[in-house]
């Protein structure tokens, strides 16, 4: 599933970064996982290493300020009004851990959890509007939230309520999985998908929290997970085949998660 480069319709991911103790050693991880380069900013709103590659905005570093917060990657979702949208998250909900807060010229941020708990971001672009490259190696391609079973059919009327995501699930009855597309779409398909969610089976640790999982583009699944393995990282999921690619769930070497998705090659 290729996630949509049309970061401005309200709901799509536009932004991905990552909570970490060491911001030193994760631009190591990264930049050599991914070849990322980096630009520090110590602005007002504290530092931050703004990851690019072949030159392009891709992602963020972010150093834990409280050792209680979460070692943890995160995705923002385009708003066209933060204040508006976070309105109608409690409305629908949801709950709003941070307040609407301007981030310089660059845009206005909020954090925000959906019912089941999952947390997630919110960006209303000014200056920055968000990812510059994606869905290419090296770069952003997917994102889907996790939910306990108990919470799902709350959990998918509150983004469906929320963003007017357009949803269709997948077809294997094996799985349960609903697949998003904004609200601008005609129609949800895989030409127009941008997320989805998932559910928190049995095979999942029973304290595993509701979150969402982002995906990185690369051109060898194996390849990018051994590295991450020699890097210090570990493999949480081994590299498997599905419809849309290779996949592999990763932990970093401060243990945040993510997955890689090789795409299928061109016949």
């Amino acid at each position: 599933m290729a996630a949509t480069t049309d970061a401005k319709a309200e709901g799509t991911p536009c932004w991905a970064d990552v909570l970490l103790p060491d911001l030193e050693a994760g631009k190591r991880f990264y930049g050599e996982l991914f070849g990322w380069t980096f630009a520090d900013s110590s602005e007002t709103y504290g530092p931050y290493a703004t990851a690019f590659s072949e030159g392009l905005l891709t992602a963020g570093l972010v150093p834990k300020g409280d050792g209680r917060m979460p070692t943890a990657w995160g995705v923002h979702l385009a708003a066209s009004d933060a204040v508006a949208l976070t309105a109608r998250i409690e409305d629908a909900g949801g709950r709003v851990i941070t307040r609407p807060t301007r981030v310089g010229s660059a845009g206005i941020t909020a954090l925000v959890a959906d019912p089941g708990g999952a947390v997630f971001g919110l960006w209303q672009a000014q200056d920055r509007a968000g990812f510059e490259k994606q869905g290419r190696p090296g770069s952003f391609a997917w994102a889907e939230v996790y939910t306990r079973a108990a919470d799902k059919d709350a959990v998918d009327a509150f983004y469906e309520t929320v963003f007017g995501y357009r949803t269709r699930d997948l077809d294997d009855p094996a799985v349960d999985y609903r697949v998003w597309s904004p609200r601008t779409a005609q129609e949800a398909s895989d030409e127009t998908a941008i997320g989805g969610r998932s559910v928190i089976g049995p095979a999942f640790p029973a304290e595993m929290p509701a979150h969402f999982l982002v995906y990185f583009a690369v051109e060898d699944c194996d390849a990018a997970a051994a590295e991450a393995v020699r890097l210090g990282g570990r493999v949480t999921e081994e590299p498997f085949d599905t419809p849309y690619g290779r996949i592999a769930v990763l932990a970093d070497n401060q243990g945040a998660v993510f997955a890689v998705l090789a795409e299928p090659k061109a016949a």
